[in-house]
């Protein structure tokens, strides 16, 4: 096949599913990963697409995350009451992490001003904390995405690999049987499954209008979470699920 073709081809392949990473592609062309991400370096400079850390998405249909604004008045009362539920999870002395979602938000103005390590990638988390003299804030630094106010990129996700924490709270876009846990773009996923990496537990914190979502960029699979907290309105399916694999789930009255 001859390189115009290859990129062509390329190039209908991330349209089509969005995003694509370079290990896919290399087995799909059958060339070397580093002749594939020469090929994505040419077509983002032809703007016929834009390179990721690992793969490629389309510029057409390339998703975005809701703004900050927006998410904190959605489901506000749930994320609140989810939050308020997670704090007395937390034991002073320990280490966690917090990721840049609303309801970290709402869990570090409930904390109290104890002994605590806090490690976080969101800017508002952080702002919020400054205020607990006690807590030791740690920030991941990255690439600030304006939209969530949190950091991304390699540099958040290597700035996490010296670390072990107790507990991480996880929040999501998205909550299906099938296909896992996922959110809005590929850099908050790949961020996401680091914080995985480095928790003792993962306390996967969300309201009921996640479930049977199935949004951009996969996170993890069900069996990866150690707990759950949502409200009393998730599906019946899903508490059936939850049950049946006796994973830890609290429930919270709205």
């Amino acid at each position: 096949m001859l390189v115009a073709e290859r990129r062509r081809k390329i190039v209908e392949l991330v349209n089509e599913r969005l995003s694509i990473r370079v290990t896919e592609l290399s087995e799909i062309f059958s060339v070397t990963e580093e002749t594939i991400r020469r090929d994505l370096e040419k077509l983002e400079q032809d703007q016929l697409l834009k390179r990721s850390h690992g793969g490629a998405v389309s510029l057409d249909k390339e998703p975005t995350e809701i703004p900050y604004m927006v998410r904190e008045v959605t489901n506000a009362a749930e994320k609140r009451a989810i939050a308020m539920e997670a704090v007395k999870t937390i034991q002073a002395g320990e280490q966690i992490v917090l990721d840049g979602s609303t309801t970290a938000w709402y869990m570090a103005a409930e904390l109290p001003n104890m002994p605590l390590t806090v490690i976080t990638n969101s800017i508002k988390v952080a702002l919020e904390l400054s205020k607990k003299d006690q807590i030791k804030v740690i920030s991941t630094g990255g690439m600030l995405v304006s939209n969530s106010l949190s950091f991304v990129g390699p540099l958040a996700e290597r700035s996490l690999e010296k670390y072990h924490v107790n507990k991480l709270f996880l929040s999501c876009k998205g909550v299906d049987l099938s296909g896992g846990l996922s959110d809005a773009n590929e850099w908050q996923a790949l961020l996401k499954k680091q914080m995985m990496n480095i928790a003792s537990s993962v306390i996967l914190l969300v309201d009921s209008s996640k479930f049977g979502a199935r949004t951009f960029a996969h996170i993890a699979e069900l069996k990866d979470i150690d707990q759950i907290i949502t409200d009393t309105n998730i599906p019946a399916a899903y508490k059936t699920y939850f049950d049946e694999k006796e994973l830890d789930m609290k429930l919270v009255q709205i």
